[in-house]
């Protein structure tokens, strides 16, 4: 078992505390269990920060004996248990239940106490008779059987619950599943014992079972349209999807619902910085980061982005109306030089209707700086736009788009060649523009927002 320090245990207890965020969201956080979590955060409770003190302990018999006679007259779980007796870990109490189990109170001593008790030469005498065993020395053959039943099924239970993870908290309709695939080995009142879990709970549980699961059409729904999608689209998505089919559900059950199924979009890579140094001129920032107009064509935002596929390089270089976040034209080229831009630019400005002169903002890449980019936008009446330097957030919108081009895209697919590549490049494109809703666009597509903004009243 990882030994953790009282500083970064404190850490952890202090982020969970303060925070919104659960146990299950602050263990993925530190990379640690859950059950973790819950534990030094109980111990903090209980004790401050003397609770979370990790140096390491030994515990006597008769410190074992009372802790396992405590849990059990009292009901506590295992994680309550350690908590209140500052104990480290949870595995160090099962243990001390397993080993009372198979050998009673002397099963409880050290290694280190067995020996000292076999080499003191003042204690010739073998030690006196384990507790358990005067306790049994009464019993008739029916109720040590019992007991023996009883023992079977208490040393079982946390076998199997075991299984469900290290440290995990056991639900209620958890622990009704394990006592049913027990059943057919152990009696039901020394299960029902064991997981200190009432008959009529239990019976409950297992009737809810057997009932059909309430989202079970639901969830075959989300399903097809995650996969049909390719993995792109995330829970605000699906739910949006999911609403213009006719199947309104509240975006919080739409989550909960893809992580049982294990379904989850994919993750952002980093992007290709065009960025060469002082070449040609720069221009001021008049975007200033108001991504936000109330019309089509009138602010544009562009970059360029690369691709490695087989070996060899691809780069693409789109301009965006930050309207409602089309691709308004697009370049893909081997090389990243002047004419991807220019070709690009080209046909972005065939794009505009008479009067039209958008704001179009890039980063310093040096391309942007060329005299040639500069004049045809000159030509059009088109204001030259730039980041400040090093600051990808002034250019953030694009910067989306190319994070979420490559994660639903590129990453995580294999191409036989560059031209198959660049094929399913242009058919992504389309897909994005016209099938691709957006939670910010009222579940529409981009195409779909801004054909609707020209209907007339």
């Amino acid at each position: 078992m990882t030994k953790y320090s009282e500083s970064f245990r404190l850490a952890v207890v202090q982020h969970y505390q303060q925070s919104s965020e659960g146990s299950t969201a602050t263990a993925r956080r530190f990379g640690i269990d859950s059950g973790s979590v819950r534990r030094w955060s109980a111990a903090y409770e209980e004790h401050g920060p003397e609770g979370l003190r990790c140096a390491g302990a030994r515990y006597s018999a008769t410190f074992k004996r009372q802790v396992l006679s405590t849990m059990e007259s009292e009901g506590w779980s295992v994680r309550h248990t350690c908590a209140m007796f500052k104990i480290a870990a949870s595995t160090t109490v099962r243990k001390w239940q397993r080993d009372f189990v198979q050998g009673g109170m002397a099963a409880l001593e050290s290694k280190r106490s067995k020996r000292r008790t076999l080499m003191a030469k003042h204690k010739p005498h073998s030690p006196p008779l384990p507790e358990r065993r005067k306790a049994t020395e009464n019993m008739t053959t029916d109720e040590l059987h019992e007991r023996l039943a009883y023992l079977e099924a208490e040393n079982a239970y946390p076998k199997k619950a075991e299984s469900l993870g290290p440290g995990k908290a056991i639900r209620r309709e958890e622990k009704a599943r394990l006592i049913t695939e027990l059943r057919p080995r152990h009696a039901l009142k020394w299960l029902l014992k064991a997981a200190r879990m009432a008959r009529s709970v239990y019976y409950y549980w297992l009737r809810a079972s057997r009932r059909p699961e309430r989202y079970a059409d639901e969830k075959r729904h989300i399903a097809a349209i995650f996969h049909r999608h390719k993995g792109r689209y995330g829970y605000r998505r699906i739910t949006w999807t999911l609403r213009r089919q006719g199947r309104p559900l509240n975006h919080k059950t739409v989550q909960r619902l893809m992580g049982q199924l294990g379904l989850a979009s994919r993750i952002r890579p980093k992007r290709y910085r065009s960025y060469r140094g002082e070449e040609g001129l720069a221009a001021p920032n008049h975007l200033r980061r108001r991504f936000e107009t109330d019309r089509p064509n009138h602010k544009w935002v562009t970059d360029v982005t690369e691709f490695k596929v087989r070996g060899e390089r691809v780069y693409l270089s789109p301009v965006l109306d930050l309207y409602n976040q089309e691709i308004v034209a697009y370049e893909i080229a081997r090389s990243p030089r002047l004419p991807l831009v220019m070709t690009m630019l080209d046909r972005a400005l065939r794009r505009l209707n008479a009067g039209e002169a958008p704001m179009l903002h890039s980063d310093q890449g040096w391309q942007y700086r060329m005299a040639p980019y500069r004049q045809t936008l000159h030509r059009h009446g088109i204001e030259l736009s730039m980041s400040r330097r090093g600051n990808c957030l002034d250019n953030a919108v694009m910067e989306n788009f190319f994070g979420i081009l490559k994660t639903e895209c590129f990453h995580g697919q294999r191409f036989s060649s560059v031209e198959s590549f660049v094929a399913e490049l242009k058919r992504y494109i389309h897909y994005y523009n016209h099938d691709r809703i957006k939670d910010k666009l009222k579940g529409l597509s981009p195409v779909e927002y801004r054909t609707q903004a020209l209907v007339p009243g």
